[in-house]
């Protein structure tokens, strides 16, 4: 990759754009790249160096809205697995802490967006009063298109550094299937997910769906074991030590007793353990691991036309 500080011409581009450049479309010679007719190579940054013998198969050329520059190559590499590790790791995504490992740690929220958000209101306040179409409103728009850039990359930094880390060190890697996009919805955790998940309007991609998509790649790269539990599973409502499942748990609840056998949980580190026992039972047997009252069967049924039917006798 690359950043470079762009032209006039191009910071005009307000939402940025992009090229890819094909086999016939440049020329990779002495760690050099030259595009189609540039007699000059590009001026790269490298943010990491092509294995020794790679050439590219492809180069892609973006412009962020923050008016950077970045290229991307395509190179096929042969990638060596991690030696075997014993540990195993059940991870559960949260919101007063990012996850909660079943070893006992918690990882805590960066808050990107909460850190830079007096920034980006600052900003954003300075766009809204200038005159569309000046000089100055191009200027502004600038500086906040850069506010996001800031945000977009600090968390993708620790994203990174936390993923690679947790595939290092665990052979196992047990998480639950959620939907981030049905999550936000809900009014009152829409902020906090927001910071821990980004929204779209903040241009990046969450940080709960992209932490769980570095794993997978990065599971399926190394080696590792990375297992997906049924969201539907009540990892937070089961006890860990017997096996209640407890009728209700609300959200404000962070620390709870079994009404069984009495063992005190912790709401996130109990759920993590109960994720990681569910892991290693698909993954050991492809076991089924929603209770049978949490099955879909009797529920009602949507038609083509939107109308609910009776449920399946």
């Amino acid at each position: 990759m690359l950043t470079s500080h762009s032209s006039p011409q191009a910071e005009r581009l307000r939402h940025g754009g992009n090229a890819e450049f094909t086999k016939a479309a440049f020329r990779w010679k002495d760690g050099k790249v030259f595009l189609a007719k540039c007699a000059q190579p590009l001026d790269i940054r490298w943010s990491r160096q092509l294995p020794e013998s790679a050439e590219p198969s492809t180069v892609q050329v973006f412009l962020s809205p923050s008016g950077r520059w970045t290229v991307s190559m395509l190179v096929d590499v042969a990638i060596e697995a991690l030696p075997k590790s014993g540990n195993q790791i059940g991870l559960d995504l949260g919101i007063t802490s990012l996850i909660a490992l079943s070893n006992g740690e918690k990882i805590a929220n960066p808050q990107a967006f909460k850190t830079k958000r007096r920034k980006l209101r600052k900003a954003t306040i300075a766009l809204s009063r200038k005159k569309k179409g000046s000089n100055n409103r191009h200027k502004a728009r600038l500086k906040v298109a850069i506010v996001h850039a800031e945000i977009s990359d600090a968390r993708n930094d620790f994203l990174h550094k936390l993923t690679t880390r947790l595939v290092r060190e665990n052979q196992l890697i047990a998480v639950e299937d959620l939907s981030v996009k049905n999550m936000v919805k809900n009014k009152k955790l829409a902020l906090s997910i927001s910071d821990s998940a980004a929204l779209a309007s903040l241009r990046a991609s969450a940080s709960w769906g992209e932490l769980l998509r570095q794993l997978k790649y990065k599971c399926d790269w190394y080696g590792r074991n990375f297992v997906s539990v049924d969201r539907w599973f009540p990892s937070s409502k089961r006890c860990g030590s017997c096996g209640h499942i407890v009728e209700k748990l609300p959200l404000n609840i962070r620390e709870w007793n079994c009404p069984n056998c009495g063992t005190h949980h912790d709401r996130d580190i109990n759920a993590s353990k109960n994720i990681l026992a569910a892991g290693l039972a698909v993954s050991v047997c492809g076991a089924n691991i929603r209770p049978d009252r949490h099955e879909s069967k009797g529920q009602l049924r949507k038609t083509s036309n939107g109308k609910k039917q009776k449920p399946k006798s």
